[in-house]
């Protein structure tokens, strides 16, 4: 996780470590003290396996942060701390970019339906565009300092991301053309953006404390979630035709309010307590298995967790201490990867 106070306002084959994880299934809305919880449905769960391989980044404290999969096979991700984009096949070897504005900050990535991968630089108040060959390409935003955050490809064909500094939702073509809309609520800070599956485009707003929904031509509407203070993050389509999103608390919450929130095409809000008190729970995305799966980057969990669409969470403790997983893609080999942005690795989730 890159915290808000950090915004302005060569290939090579890596080692990998395999570790079998084991944990248990946990009931929706109930919170246990355990790390991995002994509940389930039927309250007598089945141990479920995973693997987990971890690959370390080139540059050292490089800061992994955003993660996606590329048109061309492969994965790639940002490095917040490092100012690079970063490519793993795989088979895990990686590579790294250094985009043309020194200290950019990369934060977001995601592919684009031109064939390349666009990323936010947050410090620059920049939009990246790389080729899978490597050939990088950015674009200023029309609001200065504007602290672009997660971005995502749009149901029009163009990318939308979140300027948090601003309080606005931002649109790029593939030809470099920029608009801005600002959100219905003032000092919202949107963080995290997903493509709905009503051909809308859906975002986070962290320090209101709800979700917004913006049409094609930026009509916007927002939705505040139950629960005061739950500090929406990120934001993924799910496989049941809902939205999901994280919630890691606000201010003096910031941890005190774990939750994995749902909500329908229709606004409809439905939050889901985390089994591990304070869990933290960052990125979010939908799993080849039909789950949605999160990462919990607080200090008293360390865990990648998953949720099923009835809103059963399992949790599973990472094998490097203070990792900090951050964000997930859903990787072409079928198998889920992660960000450690701690740790400065990138982890692949045999499911």
């Amino acid at each position: 996780m890159i915290a808000f106070k950090d915004f302005p306002f060569a290939a090579a084959a890596l080692s990998s470590v395999l570790v079998g994880l084991v944990a248990c299934g946990g009931a929706p809305t109930v919170v246990t003290s355990g790390m991995r919880p002994t509940m389930s449905p039927s309250s007598s769960p089945t141990p479920h396996s995973i693997s987990l391989a971890e690959y370390s980044t080139t540059t050292p404290h490089s800061g992994p942060n955003g993660i996606a999969a590329g048109p061309d096979g492969n994965i790639w991700f940002t490095e917040y701390d490092a100012s690079k984009i970063g490519r793993i096949t795989t088979a895990g070897v990686v590579t790294e970019y250094s985009p043309p504005t020194a200290n950019s900050t990369p934060f977001g990535i995601a592919a684009g339906l031109d064939g390349n991968l666009w990323f936010t630089e947050a410090h620059a108040g920049q939009i990246g565009k790389i080729t899978p060959s490597g050939v990088i390409t950015e674009y200023l935003t029309p609001t200065v300092n504007s602290g672009p955050a997660d971005i995502v490809g749009g149901p029009d064909g163009n990318l939308w991301f979140a300027e948090s500094n601003v309080s606005k939702i931002g649109r790029i073509t593939t030809t470099g053309v920029l608009t801005e809309y600002a959100t219905l609520t003032a000092n919202s800070r949107p963080v995290g953006i997903a493509a709905g599956p009503d051909g809308n485009v859906w975002f986070t707003e962290y320090d209101a404390n709800r979700i917004g929904r913006i049409t094609r031509t930026g009509v916007m509407t927002e939705y505040s979630p139950p629960t005061a203070n739950s500090g929406p993050y990120s934001i993924a389509a799910g496989p049941d035709g809902n939205l999901w999103f994280t919630g890691e608390g606000i201010g003096q919450y910031l941890s005190t309010v774990s939750q994995i929130g749902k909500i329908t095409t229709a606004g409809v809000i439905t939050q889901y307590l985390t089994p591990t008190p304070h869990s933290g729970p960052i990125g979010i995305a939908a799993g080849p298995d039909g789950n949605m799966w999160f990462t919990e980057y607080g200090a008293e969990a360390n865990q990648i967790g998953r949720i099923t669409t009835a809103g059963l969470i399992t949790e599973y403790t990472m094998p490097t201490t203070g990792s900090g997983p951050d964000n997930l893609t859903a990787g072409p080999d079928g198998n889920l990867w992660f960000t450690e942005n701690d740790a400065s690795k990138i982890a692949e989730l045999a499911l």
